[in-house]
């Protein structure tokens, strides 16, 4: 059947309150672990995950965050607020056996967001590149671990967030003055860093979400990852491709078809899934498959929206289920 969840993201700044809207929202599809950005730093999807690198330490600066030699207090925050996270997630999933993710910032977007000590972004140094990969690897098998024993009836899902790899890929990202273009990463690097984060989730479920209208669909099914998160309304003829072979292989698809801009029914999104799923050539029947999403994180949203648009994911969710059954 088809199923629903959501990016990540979540409004509002009370993680009791988000944690029990999404469980309520999503309890028959796949709940997740909602961030909340707007708790400040710390609470950012860089910062968050920056706090979870083994032996690496980060702190904020005015245009972001930098690797330092010592744990500090933005460090902390980071873990304080994702600790808090935590609890209230325990609380709200006690007894919990149905799916649930968890999300983390991927390598390249960490690498394309941190900077070093000498104030260029991470991404430049080779080896700072490999640092942040496993210690990230290392940082998510240490989560996961705390996860499963806070709800150990779960079915953990682990989802990499990588809006800033299509950037890194192809040498979009500016150098620190701004007036040059750092250089691109070779794409087989690019490839076994998101490798090296997926192996730490070991058997379980992964896919890795790219937000990018460019986003080098056949590159991230070579990371091994068995789900692919993409804002549909973003990709292009050769990503549909790409995207039709992947499907026929095996990939699940995370749809992302529910706009988070402005009030959709779901008869639209899934007007709109159906005709490019079989624009592509796949069988209707192989909607079934697939888990559909808003097109991105809902942290932008009002409270009342966020709630609204994964009601209609659900809703999409359930039509795409009856018609994949014919």
């Amino acid at each position: 059947m088809t199923l629903a969840s959501g990016i990540g993201s979540w409004p509002g700044q009370s993680p009791r309150e988000a944690v029990v809207a999404v469980r309520d929202l999503l309890g028959d599809g796949i709940a997740h672990l909602p961030e909340l950005p707007a708790r400040g730093v710390g609470a950012d999807m860089v910062g968050r995950t920056a706090a979870l690198l083994t032996d690496l330490h980060v702190e904020t600066q005015p245009y972001g965050w930098r690797f330092v030699d010592r744990p500090g207090a933005d460090e902390g925050r980071a873990r304080a607020l994702l600790r808090e996270d935590l609890d209230e997630l325990a609380e709200a999933y006690d007894g919990w056996t149905g799916p649930l993710k968890v999300q983390v910032t991927g390598p390249w977007t960490l690498a394309a967001s941190i900077e070093l000590t000498r104030g260029e972004r991470a991404v430049v140094d080779r080896g700072a590149r490999r640092d942040i990969a496993e210690a990230l690897a290392d940082g998510v098998a240490s989560h996961l671990g705390d996860v499963r024993r806070l709800v150990p009836g779960a079915q953990l899902v682990v989802q990499v967030d990588e809006p800033g790899l299509s950037a890194v890929l192809e040498g979009r990202l500016p150098t620190q003055s701004g007036y040059g273009r750092l250089r691109a990463v070779e794409r087989n690097e690019v490839r076994d860093g998101v490798r090296t984060v997926l192996a730490a989730a070991g058997e379980l479920e992964t896919v890795v979400h790219c937000c990018a209208g460019d986003v080098p669909v056949e590159l991230l099914r070579q990371t091994g990852a068995r789900g692919l998160s993409l804002d549909l309304s973003l990709l292009g003829g050769r990503g549909w491709e790409q995207l039709a072979e992947g499907v026929e292989s095996g990939t699940r698809l995370w749809a992302g078809a529910v706009p988070t801009s402005g009030p959709t029914e779901w008869r639209t999104a899934s007007d709109r899934l159906v005709g490019a799923w079989q624009r592509i050539g796949l069988p209707v029947a192989s909607l079934g498959d697939v888990v559909v999403t808003p097109t991105c994180g809902l942290a932008g949203t009002a409270p009342s929206s966020a709630v609204s648009i994964l009601r209609t994911t659900t809703d999409l969710a359930a039509a795409l289920t009856d018609l994949a059954a014919g």
